[in-house]
């Protein structure tokens, strides 16, 4: 069985990374789907999204990285996919997933959602958090694989520079 595991992953998050990690002792291969979300911002661009996933999930051999613009579930049958893999922190993620599990069904009946609950020392994480304590300075490495947690300096580190020059 296939599954798919869309997201923005602006940045992934070690909880994301547990859902993968675990996803692949489920399905025999797990795509990992970077998805446009027009209702948000992004920090870093799709392609840089789709190459951190790809550096950080290299020891996962059942481990795909890809990028779609459209429906999750369009996407899910171009794979061949039979399962949406989606991770739960909290009551109102279960809320809205329930939500989107049951739109998706009404648009493709083959396609299944499976949950699987965020382990509990990363119920707490999401990437919105993760960009506020990076924008502020703070430790991000127990929070992020080491490739996004230097990206994350990195872009804020530019962005300061360009702050203090242009002042």
């Amino acid at each position: 069985m296939i599954a798919i595991y869309p997201g923005s992953f602006d940045p992934i998050t070690l909880g994301h990374l547990d859902i993968i990690e675990r996803g692949v002792l489920l399905f025999e291969k797990v795509i990992v789907t970077v998805m446009y979300n027009p209702s948000k911002k992004p920090l870093f661009p799709v392609e840089k999204r789709v190459e951190q996933i790809k550096e950080c999930t290299q020891h996962l051999s059942k481990v795909e990285v890809d990028s779609y613009t459209g429906l999750t579930v369009d996407y899910a049958k171009l794979h061949n996919a039979q399962v949406l893999l989606r991770g739960l922190r909290v009551l109102s993620d279960f809320e809205k997933e329930l939500q989107m599990a049951h739109t998706n069904k009404t648009l493709a009946k083959e396609v299944q959602t499976v949950f699987l609950a965020t382990s509990k020392e990363y119920s707490f994480l999401s990437s919105s958090t993760v960009k506020e304590i990076a924008r502020f300075g703070g430790s991000i490495s127990h929070l992020v694989p080491e490739n996004v947690a230097q990206d994350l300096r990195d872009h804020h580190s530019r962005n300061m520079t360009k702050v203090i020059h242009s002042s």
